[in-house]
């Protein structure tokens, strides 16, 4: 696929998708609920450590390969031994794409302490109104410093609400 500048955008699309962002969501919840042993950071990207139980490392496979369909920025590659099932991620040299990789990184935590009673459908839709702002931010941005151009405007946006939200975490009791 030829992509303008040589990289895929920095965006997910699962308009193809046979499955909703709500049940992707909820497949990974039961995923590394059930299967998660660890994981680490590589040098290259991160990598998620399951139980090799049954029929496991096929399901990582399909769900890697329906991440990398919907999300091209993305690489993943799947291995397993005896023991464990090896998903390791990474993404192109973007910084945009290095914090989502470090949101993908956290995901397990997100769920156990984050979205532990929170239903699939609050999520999605607290998804699409943050993904909105964000957009509304960058729009506000360009229309202010039309220099950036729209792309570096969106980069502005997405990492203006990531410090933000780093900050307001550790300012809040």
């Amino acid at each position: 696929m030829n992509y303008r500048n040589g990289n895929p955008p920095i965006s997910c699309d699962m308009t193809g998708a046979a499955d909703t962002l709500s049940e992707r969501m909820a497949e990974y919840r039961r995923l590394f609920t059930q299967s998660l042993l660890g994981r680490d950071r590589t040098g290259t990207g991160i990598r998620f450590r399951f139980r090799a139980d049954r029929g496991l490392e096929d399901w990582v496979r399909d769900l890697a390969d329906r991440e990398q369909a919907c999300c091209a920025f993305f690489s993943f590659t799947v291995t397993a031994n005896d023991d464990e099932v090896w998903w390791d991620a990474s993404v192109i040299d973007d910084d945009m794409a290095r914090q989502i990789l470090d949101e993908f990184y956290r995901l397990p935590d997100t769920f156990a302490h984050g979205l532990r009673n929170v239903s699939p459908q609050v999520a999605v839709q607290y998804k699409r109104v943050a993904v909105a702002n964000v957009a509304a931010l960058s729009r506000l941005v360009l229309h202010s410093l039309a220099g950036l151009g729209e792309h570096d405007a969106g980069r502005f946006a997405a990492a203006a609400v990531m410090v933000t939200g780093a900050v307001w975490s550790h300012a809040q009791p």
